[in-house]
């Protein structure tokens, strides 16, 4: 599902115009960012999904053509989970 086609359902069941579901799906993922970014723990939406910061140590790897190894520096990552809800979706249930 496209952007376009996630607005045009969300719109259509909510029952308002495609501005204000846009407008609506640009706000959360802005506030979902900015949470995330500044580390002020969890974003969750019961049952469906978690967003959550996490921290990636420093590691080594190899380049796959030269088999040299590379130092990757510590950093940080994303890490979402789905709720109970979603995954029974899922399943087809």
């Amino acid at each position: 599902m496209t952007r376009s086609e996630l607005i045009a359902a969300v719109a259509d069941r909510a029952n308002v115009t495609k501005k204000d579901a846009d407008a609506v799906l640009a706000a959360f993922a802005t506030t979902v960012g900015d949470t995330v970014a500044q580390d002020q723990g969890k974003v969750t939406i019961p049952g469906f999904v978690t967003f959550e910061r996490t921290h990636r140590a420093a590691r080594t790897a190899r380049n796959p053509q030269t088999g040299e190894p590379i130092n990757i520096p510590a950093g940080y990552s994303v890490k979402v989970s789905a709720g109970t809800k979603l995954k029974e979706a899922a399943k087809g249930k």
